[in-house]
């Protein structure tokens, strides 16, 4: 080719402009568009039975899930329901009536119900969640591996909130003790005003209101299941007659035992059991009934009251604590004008010869 023929056809060719770049964007054409909406819709044609089912197993599980909580939840109820009106018809007797507290089976079936909805709730829910996660067939292994680590270390921290929670549960559905009932817990003691799962509310006898940590309880004296005991001891002078001191008592007693309301608060008439000791200016008699739950106290308030104003009007007198000397006239002890011995009296005494006037000591050459 000649030199000539070289350059027109490079003068021919078409310059670059500046305008133009190497990484223009290529728009795609219709039959691109159209290609990827056919690998698209093959893609779905093979796959949507497998999507479906996934997606209906998936519906299925959480409808049962749904309708199983639903039956659990009201079977708990109705069984809570049932255990109240079971227990307002205890044996049918006046005791049982009294033995059962309205607030407190409130509390503690309301309680009961709660922890069980509570338990059948997680694990039906749990059970569900675990299944939908295998329906996409996502490996469960680390996950339940992970979750049990987590739940030894939530474990060891919170040691002391699941000591008291797993407490409180045996505690009531044992029914150690509920609402209004007189208790002493070790750590306090007063009247339950509140049940909880974790902490149990006493009222102090001076109004104070303990918080008590039901897994800080170690034993529960509980002064309000069952009946009470009112026992007084009366000490009388060991010179009294114990006849005339029995008839005294048992008339107290009959008398006490027909006027209201003290007739409801004895659960059984009191009785004179007899002498309890015996000293050497001093015997102690004991008094002994049966009283309504709480009612203790009031009980033995009143019969000390009336045992006291019945040996008033018998003349015989009740005694008690150390005996006292009698008081003795100074002027009739020969001892009254003597003064107490001294120390300073023997002259041989280190006191007597501290006392002394000290003696001027005598230069050595000194005439005599």
């Amino acid at each position: 080719m000649s030199l000539s023929a070289a350059l027109t056809a490079a003068g021919s060719s078409p310059t670059p402009t500046p305008s133009e770049s190497p990484t223009a964007v290529t728009v795609p054409s219709l039959q691109d568009a159209q290609e990827s909406a056919t690998n698209a819709a093959g893609w779905v044609e093979e796959n949507w039975s497998t999507w479906l089912a996934i997606g209906l197993r998936v519906l299925l599980i959480l409808v049962i899930a749904t309708i199983l909580r639903v039956v659990v939840r009201r079977a708990i109820t109705k069984l809570i329901d049932r255990m109240n009106r079971t227990v307002q018809a205890v044996d049918g007797t006046t005791l049982g009536g009294l033995l059962v507290n309205v607030e407190r089976r409130r509390q503690r079936s309301q309680a009961i119900g709660s922890v069980l909805r509570s338990v059948a709730s997680f694990l039906i829910l749990g059970t569900a969640a675990l299944m939908v996660l295998g329906t996409f067939e996502i490996n469960l292994a680390p996950l339940l591996a992970s979750a049990g680590v987590a739940g030894v270390a939530i474990g060891f921290g919170a040691r002391n909130l699941v000591t008291d929670f797993l407490s409180g549960v045996f505690m009531i559905l044992e029914d150690q003790y509920g609402v209004g009932d007189q208790i002493d817990a070790g750590v306090a003691s007063g009247e339950v005003i509140e049940v909880g799962l974790r902490v149990t509310k006493l009222r102090g006898d001076n109004g104070e209101i303990w918080y008590v940590r039901n897994g800080e309880v170690k034993r529960i004296g509980n002064l309000s299941q069952g009946w009470a005991t009112a026992g007084v001891d009366v000490t009388v002078k060991a010179s009294e007659n114990l006849d005339r001191v029995k008839a005294t008592l048992v008339e107290v007693a009959e008398k006490m035992n027909k006027e209201e309301p003290w007739n409801e608060f004895l659960w059984s008439p009191i009785e004179v059991l007899g002498l309890d000791s015996v000293l050497i200016d001093s015997m102690v008699v004991r008094v002994s009934a049966k009283t309504m739950p709480g009612k203790s106290l009031t009980v033995e308030r009143e019969l000390r009251w009336r045992i006291k104003r019945a040996f008033d009007a018998a003349d015989i007198r009740i005694v008690g604590g150390p005996t006292v000397p009698p008081e003795q006239d100074p002027a009739l002890d020969p001892t009254a004008g003597i003064a107490a011995p001294s120390v300073y009296s023997n002259s041989a005494s280190p006191q007597a010869a501290a006392a002394s006037p000290l003696t001027p000591l005598t230069p050595p050459g000194a005439a005599k």
